[in-house]
């Protein structure tokens, strides 16, 4: 079972996402709050797998809140927004969110983004996403401390995994691409995250997007 809490502001929002969740059988909602920092404090004391986070709430933002979530690795964040170009969702990535949803998404999409975060595939939509990486590592935001040598702990491997993350692939888009097993590239993935002291893939595609590999 996929353990969910819902932090959405607006009660018949809420409700319906809690509706769509509930239907499927590999899913449970453990959890809701209406505000970000009773997103915290319920991820704190339920350990949901995930947390599905609306960005713009009252109290504490989703942003601050998906900070909060992550850094104290409490859940994997998967965060709501309205607009696909959003720059809330620019600072949930930041974070350290797992990835991100529009609010339009149909149900089938939305839990089938739910299991693919739950799996540890961060890149939501991936057409969407990467439109979003490209305006995000083009924009203003950019940061002026990403340089080349932050490869250097990297593999030659490491780094074609990093590229293709970048290009908003998935773990069997990338097993193709480089002719590996599924399985070699979720290591791949999990080590160089751990190298490069980022939180999600998403991060590592912004970085790859920003160092232009």
């Amino acid at each position: 079972m996929i353990r969910v809490l819902v932090a959405e502001d607006q009660s018949a929002v809420r409700a319906g996402l809690v509706l769509i969740l509930r239907s499927a059988p590999d899913i449970e909602v453990v959890g809701q709050a209406a505000d970000g920092e009773q997103a915290v404090s319920l991820a704190r004391e339920l350990r949901p797998d995930l947390v599905l986070m609306d960005v713009q709430m009252p109290r504490l933002d989703g942003v601050s809140a998906t900070r909060q979530v992550v850094e104290e690795h409490l859940a994997d964040v998967l965060v709501l927004t309205t607009f696909d170009l959003d720059e809330y969702v620019f600072g949930a990535l930041r974070a350290g969110a797992a990835g991100f949803l529009l609010k339009n998404t149909d149900a089938k999409d939305l839990l089938e983004a739910v299991r693919t975060v739950a799996r540890g595939e961060g890149l939501i939509a991936p057409a969407v996403t990467r439109r979003l990486i490209a305006e995000f590592a083009a924009g203003p935001a950019r940061r002026p401390e990403a340089d080349l040598t932050v490869l250097d702990a990297l593999t030659r491997r490491e780094r074609e995994v990093l590229s293709c993350l970048g290009e908003g692939m998935s773990n069997a888009e990338i097993a193709t691409r480089l002719d590996m097993a599924e399985a070699t590239v979720k290591t791949h993935v999990s080590r160089l995250l751990g190298k490069l002291e980022l939180r999600s893939r998403v991060q590592a595609a912004v970085l790859a997007q920003e160092l232009g590999i």
